[in-house]
């Protein structure tokens, strides 16, 4: 390592950025789909040493910015997807919206970093430290973005399992703790750092999920339906009732299950147009409940992207609104104003885009009990999912992924409901409109999953609750608090020893 870093050091200022920016694409790497989570570990290692030599706080900055850069360049390259699906009128958006959006992310890091040289300079475990405090950071401001973090490399692992008491963020401290430990040996401090990684060795084994338990005889059946309709053929004319004939075929085929789920914007139309008359869908269900999405419009004349529950009869037993709404997706900050300059939200038409729903609890399945209701965008929030004094049985997420591609977008998408479970000791049913469409397990584990591109319908029992984690109820204070609490104590340790 002290060779890496006389060679760092000798580089140019443009060769030691390019090697800042591999490193970073490197890291992202353990991301969904690839799981390389090593190689996470090994790339951030290579900047926790290199943070070591920086002559300043500013320096620390840079560095860490241009790392970050290539992470969330790579991590969010889905995020180019959106904008073609319609290339003539949003294509030139695309290559500008990658770089905000991954230079926007890792000033985050940068911002931890000079944070970091400032308290303790060149100080890994400080920057560790502040870099998962920059992680729950971007987590919650400006409306928050919890993707790609850190800790979502751990998702396929056992290790999962411990956000369960910690949530996402646990798992970030986690990956920061390993990768300093590699830091660690390989400058010749081996006690420390095999330590640290025993550790983990260890409580990867105590928290292993084990084997599924079999289904209960009397457990729900859950019909998952997905149409597979592309994103730039959903809402054209032509096709809108091929896709939703298919959903009704899909759903009329086999035995009457308990539950029936499809996807986000699955009815190509208005609550308003179809309340007086649910027949198409009520012959389709055959009495069972539907869940599915759909538009919708108030007395005053704000949409909303809703969660429609139809029970028998075809009577409507359930309406939830997406309250967490994607910013320049489904709606536009100012977009009363700049609707006028024909500018709108990708997702909608309308400039001002969706309104935000005014609640979210929970809502009652018919037949199986309360369950918590998430529209696409709302499953990355482990902060908002609803915490009450009810347990729900269950949690609901219906999804659009076609807007993210068939790359990275979707299945880091499945990774984050699958953390969603663990967290809160719940199955989740989630349906996609391309994919992945799948049931979950209260441990994370897919149960059954229709795969990405593919039309089809699976019939699931749904897995049994868990006693509710430790996450339900206290979330990510006593992460936050730990935080505070190491940054606090080895700023006075330099005090003091500065004294």
């Amino acid at each position: 390592m002290p060779n890496l870093r006389a060679r760092f050091a000798m580089l140019s200022r443009p060769g030691r950025f390019a090697v800042l920016l591999v490193s970073g694409v490197i890291a992202g790497l353990g991301q969904a789909p690839f799981d390389l989570w090593p190689a996470t570990i090994v790339a951030l290692a290579v900047a926790f040493v290199l943070h070591g030599d920086c002559r300043s706080a500013r320096q620390a900055a840079g560095q860490a910015w241009f790392f970050g850069l290539g992470y969330f360049a790579f991590t969010l390259r889905w995020i180019i997807e959106p904008f073609l699906v319609d290339v003539a009128r949003h294509g030139w958006m695309a290559p500008f919206a990658l770089l905000l959006m991954a230079g926007g992310a890792a000033l985050f890091w940068a911002v931890a970093a000079y944070l970091a040289g400032r308290l303790m300079p060149r100080n890994i475990a400080m920057f560790g430290l502040m870099l998962v405090g920059a992680e729950v950071t971007r987590s919650l401001i400006l409306s928050g973005f919890p993707w790609a973090l850190l800790g979502h490399i751990w998702v396929p692992t056992a290790l999962a399992q411990l956000a369960a008491l910690g949530g996402p963020h646990l798992l970030s401290l986690i990956t920061v703790l390993v990768a300093w430990s590699v830091a660690l040996m390989v400058a010749g401090r081996w006690a420390g750092g095999l330590g640290i990684v025993a550790l983990m060795v260890v409580a990867g084994f105590v928290v292993r999920p084990g084997p599924p338990p079999a289904p209960m005889a009397d457990a729900p059946i859950v019909r998952l339906v997905q149409p597979n309709a592309p994103q730039h053929l959903k809402w054209d004319p032509a096709y809108r009732d091929v896709f939703l004939n298919r959903l009704v075929a899909l759903t009329g085929q086999g035995p009457v299950p308990d539950l029936i789920v499809w996807p986000e914007t699955a009815v190509p139309s208005l609550l308003n147009y179809i309340v007086g008359d649910m027949s198409l869908l009520e012959g389709a269900a055959r009495g069972a409940p539907l869940v599915f999405g759909i538009q919708r419009r108030d007395d005053i004349g704000q949409f909303y992207n809703s969660f429609v529950v139809m029970g028998q009869g075809g009577a409507v037993t359930g309406i939830y609104d997406k309250r967490h709404l994607v910013p320049f997706g489904e709606y536009i900050p100012g977009g009363n104003l700049v609707g006028q300059f024909g500018i709108s939200g990708l997702a909608t038409t309308d400039g001002g885009g969706f309104a935000a729903g005014a609640a979210h609890g929970l809502i009652t399945l018919p037949g199986i009990g309360p369950a918590i209701p998430l529209i696409c965008y709302e499953g990355i929030f482990a902060e908002e999912i609803a915490r009450g004094t009810q347990r729900p049985r269950l949690m609901v997420l219906i999804t659009n992924d076609a807007w993210f591609g068939t790359a990275a977008g979707p299945y880091q998408h499945l990774a984050q409901a699958r953390l969603r479970s663990i967290e809160q000791g719940l199955p989740m049913v989630r349906v996609a409109n391309t994919g992945v469409s799948a049931m979950i397990d209260a441990r994370g584990r897919l149960r059954a999953q229709i795969p990405l591109d593919v039309e089809g319908a699976v019939d699931v029992p749904l897995p049994p609750a868990l006693a509710a984690p430790v996450y339900t109820r206290w979330g990510d204070w006593p992460v936050i608090l730990l935080l505070v609490a190491a940054v606090l104590s080895g700023a006075f340790m330099r005090q003091r020893d500065s004294d």
